[in-house]
């Protein structure tokens, strides 16, 4: 058993997560999810799905990168 890294909780089934040469240990997805995922700048959200990366900012989508003064960025549909 690992104890997970966000909760504590010292669970049978967690699992690790490898990511830019470190290695992370969670109980439940929503915990991965609570430390690695990035946050908006507009909006503060986590961004779970596909954000939008502009120069070195990463954003929920489209709409919030042009909130915050980005140009040129669209969402595919």
């Amino acid at each position: 058993m690992a104890r997970c890294e966000v909760c504590g909780n010292d669970y049978g089934m967690s699992f690790e997560v490898h990511a830019q040469g470190a290695v992370h240990v969670f109980d439940c997805f929503s915990c991965a999810i609570h430390r690695m995922a990035p946050i908006c700048e507009h909006c503060r959200c986590r961004i779970i799905g596909q954000g939008v990366e502009v120069e070195g900012q990463w954003y929920c989508g489209a709409h919030c990168s042009r909130a915050e003064g980005q140009v040129g960025i669209v969402d595919r549909v």
